[in-house]
């Protein structure tokens, strides 16, 4: 299955909910859409499954236009499963029933062994005469994606599945669903607004922004080279500090080290990863003080205040300074992002 969103964009009322968005699905990949609530990741989610109309643009599945120039088509034509948040299991049906319920099509013995099958497959055998109610979060999660799985839908969509369940039933029904769409080979595409999650469960992460599509690419891509210092900061800390550019030299308040871009001379912004800033010895860096310490197993968080910085510096190191102390930082090549000094997306 291949979808192809392009150019799409919707309004409620004078409010863009999206912009002009244009992305790719290949088939059996799986795609994370990230960003902040209201960003528009519901509202693309919705547009692919049908439940709503863009305004302008156009939706493709398998080369057919599903939406677009010349009307939608609706959403039970389009083979698009939908998992919600919330699940949105009927409670007067049983596990058995709500995973049938997409099934019509089929005669009632066939509706029933597909129900069980996936039931199975997500490692709920035997609680098919089980009602919601009596469901732990990560079993209903499992139904609800059994019931999204069964009409073997060309593109499944999940909506901040796994954000009703605590931090431990998260990651074990996070595991366990990507394994499933791994070895049916499914297309999906998943609205998250979690990072840590988008880079554990995506082959590609769509980084989203007020409607707009930021940058589109593989989790380490979007790490390593950001278009933005928004998007530098959506996949992992990052330390803003002044620079000047001048003579293939970068100069910060924490040294000045090679020029690790293209960027033009003048006034530059630095994003600097936690991996570019180091404790050095004495004599070698600018001096800093340890404000507090905290036990971070076989290494220490530390924050260090530098002068000429407008906030302290949180490090991740292996050091045994302790609040008081006196040191000196240093950059190390990798992990420096630098933007122009107009850059403040």
């Amino acid at each position: 299955m291949r979808l192809e969103i392009s150019g799409v964009s919707r309004r409620y009322g004078r409010t863009p909910a999206l912009e002009n968005v244009s992305l790719s699905l290949f088939p059996g990949e799986i795609l994370a859409v990230l960003g902040d609530s209201g960003c528009g990741k519901s509202t693309l989610l919705r547009l692919v499954a049908g439940l709503e109309t863009p305004d302008a643009g156009e939706i493709h599945i398998d080369g057919r236009r599903v939406a677009g120039r010349g009307g939608s088509e609706p959403p039970d034509t389009r083979g698009v499963g939908l998992m919600f948040q919330d699940y949105a299991l009927f409670p007067h049906l049983t596990v058995l029933a709500n995973v049938r319920f997409g099934l019509n099509h089929l005669s009632s013995r066939q509706a029933r062994a597909v129900a069980l099958e996936r039931l199975a497959e997500v490692g709920l055998a035997g609680r098919e005469e089980s009602y919601p109610a009596t469901l732990s979060g990560g079993e209903a999660q499992r139904v609800a994606l059994a019931r999204a799985l069964a009409p073997r839908p060309r593109v499944l969509l999940l909506d901040e599945p796994f954000s009703n369940l605590d931090a431990g039933t998260r990651e074990r029904v996070r595991a366990d669903t990507l394994a499933v769409l791994r070895q049916d080979g499914i297309s999906a595409i998943l609205v998250t607004h979690d990072a840590a999650e988008a880079v554990e469960f995506a082959d590609r992460i769509a980084l989203m922004r007020k409607g707009r599509l930021i940058q589109c690419d593989t989790a380490e891509a979007l790490y390593r080279a950001p278009v933005s210092p928004f998007a530098a900061r959506a996949l992992g800390d990052v330390v803003t500090v002044a620079g000047i550019a001048a003579g293939g030299r970068l100069t910060t308040p924490l040294g000045t080290i090679p020029l690790p871009s293209s960027a033009p001379d003048g006034a530059v912004q630095v994003c600097l990863r936690p991996e570019a800033i180091r404790i050095v010895r004495r004599g070698e860096g600018v001096p800093g003080q340890v404000l507090r310490r905290s036990f971070a197993g076989a290494s220490s968080r530390i924050d260090i205040e530098v002068p000429g910085l407008d906030a302290p510096l949180r490090l991740t190191a292996a050091q045994d300074a302790i609040t008081g102390d006196s040191v000196e930082l240093g950059l190390v090549e990798g992990g420096i992002l630098v933007f122009p000094e107009s850059e403040r997306a």
